[in-house]
């Protein structure tokens, strides 16, 4: 079959890469350990739950499902597999789940040797992923397999001409607990309808565990303590720096809680070079001179989710590059929410555009503009920040949905 052709040619490219590439290396490594994971830690006489996530997103949008199984059902053990390492290198330590690794590459040997050493009960497939594979082995071994959040648009491979030899995975799925009323809607092209629930996004309902369980962090309410705004920009790239600091250096009034996606020496002093206002690392606060930065970056990761509530204003980085980042996980804190111009394969994000509650930011003069009026209008601060929070109360509930579905 030429998909089982095209994951050999990809194992081949990691392969050749590897020895240049950090991430490459990472994902063999492992991909050779998964096997010898699954040999040594799966436990013959339990009854497994299978929950595979691409990476961090997906696992954020599991984490809600994979909760309510640890609670409702103990006699379950969850095992929880990831493909890429930005999830795995994360979360392998991850307490909610009993075993924690790499899902080998799609060929049929790999697949052989994993359901050899473990026979799920039941399997849930994170948003994205559909390895041809892996879900035929599932409906081969008996096994029912769940697509949860997922979402379909019309140039997905599926539902295009030269798609429709891999479209057979999807006959193989059990049920579709899908996020919008299009993606039912293209399932019925390719003649799947019975099993198909509109239910929306988990990741609705794990941001709000979040909100409800965030993190008290003493040296940063201490950092907020008497600013007149606080500005949380997350998850932030160089061409989002690039429109945040300059406004940030020439407004005194404000301060800023800068969170960067990579937190490596070098990008942490690059930030440091653009800044003219006092700064101090996360990691490098005290009590004592916390207090005395206007610039406070998070080198660390863990702490984003619970440092939104902080803020008054949020900007979401990475819609200048790859896409945007996790808008949900600011806006349940009721705050207006500022993003980059790649966010159109991102529902929240264009839902909350249309409701106001967020903002689309395409070069500084647009930037400048709309942070001014946030800073100078409390008023209207607390107008969006509420469209943002109704957004997501008003969407969440999709993970009772499936459980109630399910009816385990």
């Amino acid at each position: 079959m030429l998909y089982t052709i095209a994951i050999y040619l990809y194992q081949l490219v990691v392969i050749l890469i590897s020895p240049f590439h950090r991430k490459a290396r990472t994902l063999l490594k492992g991909q050779r350990e998964a096997h010898r994971i699954l040999k040594q830690k799966v436990d013959r006489d339990a009854r497994y739950v299978w929950f595979h996530a691409a990476s961090l997103g997906e696992f954020e949008q599991g984490r809600p499902l994979m909760e309510r199984m640890r609670r409702l059902h103990p006699e379950y053990k969850i095992l929880l597999t990831f493909f890429s390492p930005s999830g795995y290198e994360v979360r392998k330590d991850y307490e909610g789940a009993d075993i924690v690794c790499y899902l080998p590459f799609d060929t049929p040997s790999n697949v052989f040797r994993f359901f050899r050493h473990v026979r799920p009960e039941m399997a849930f497939f994170i948003k994205y992923e559909f390895w041809f594979n892996y879900i035929w082995a599932c409906q081969h071994y008996h096994i029912p397999l769940y697509s949860v959040s997922s979402i379909f648009r019309p140039n997905k491979v599926f539902f295009r001409w030269y798609g429709r030899p891999y479209a057979m995975v999807l006959k193989y799925v059990t049920h579709f607990f899908v996020q919008d009323e299009q993606s039912r809607e293209l399932l019925a092209t390719r003649g799947i309808t019975d099993n198909v629930c509109v239910v929306g996004d988990t990741r609705f309902d794990r941001v709000i565990d979040i909100a409800r369980q965030a993190k008290e962090l003493p040296l940063v309410e201490r950092f907020c303590h008497d600013a007149s705004l606080i500005f949380v920009a997350g998850s932030t790239w160089p061409p989002d720096e690039d429109l945040i600091i300059p406004y940030f250096n020439s407004h005194p009034d404000m301060k800023l809680i800068l969170a960067p996606h990579v937190i490596d020496e070098a990008h942490l002093q690059q930030i440091e070079h653009k800044l003219r206002r006092p700064v101090l690392r996360y990691s490098e606060a005290t009590e004592d001179n916390v207090g005395q930065a206007d610039c406070l970056i998070i080198n660390c990761y863990g702490l984003l989710s619970s440092i939104y509530r902080y803020g008054q204003v949020a900007y979401v980085g990475g819609g200048f590059g790859v896409g945007i980042h996790n808008v949900p996980e600011a806006a349940v804190y009721g705050i207006p929410v500022l993003f980059g111009p790649n966010n159109k394969g991102f529902r929240e994000a264009q839902d909350l555009l249309r409701l106001g509650g967020c903002f689309e930011i395409t070069g500084q003069t647009l930037f400048n503009a709309v942070v001014d009026r946030m800073v100078e209008n409390q008023k209207l601060r607390t107008t969006r920040g509420a469209l943002c929070r109704e957004y997501i109360v008003s969407n969440s509930g999709a993970s009772d949905v499936i459980f109630n579905t399910l009816n385990l």
